[in-house]
């Protein structure tokens, strides 16, 4: 089951997400309405988004294309930068990478620690 986490600093100018665990459609959907519930109201080109990563899961290949379109839904918001933050996880570093340059996220930094 996927966790999530979403809490926005106002002062600091930033969207913080931890993500958890391995993620259903289910909880993928959940996610996205907690989100869109969390950025209304705010601008986000104005906005930095640091998505916690390193309790999360490699997506499974029937979550790939929900995934894809959160990455989307981040390029269309037009946050100023968007930062994925890892354990040393290859192959999850390798699928974000490659989600993210499909869904023409420029902005995107994947950080390994």
């Amino acid at each position: 089951m996927g966790k999530f986490i979403l809490k926005k600093d106002t002062a600091k100018k930033v969207i913080n997400i931890e993500l958890e665990g391995t993620f259903s459609e289910e909880d993928g959907l959940k996610s996205i309405q907690a989100y869109k519930e969390t950025i209304s109201g705010i601008t986000p080109v104005d906005y930095q988004l640091k998505i916690d990563c390193r309790k999360l899961n490699v997506t499974a290949p029937e979550i790939v294309p929900l995934l894809e379109g959160c990455f989307i839904m981040f390029k269309g918001d037009g946050f100023e930068k968007v930062n994925l933050t890892l354990e040393n996880n290859p192959v999850l570093k390798m699928q974000l990478s490659r989600l993210g340059r499909k869904a023409g996220l420029e902005n995107l930094e994947i950080i390994s620690v």
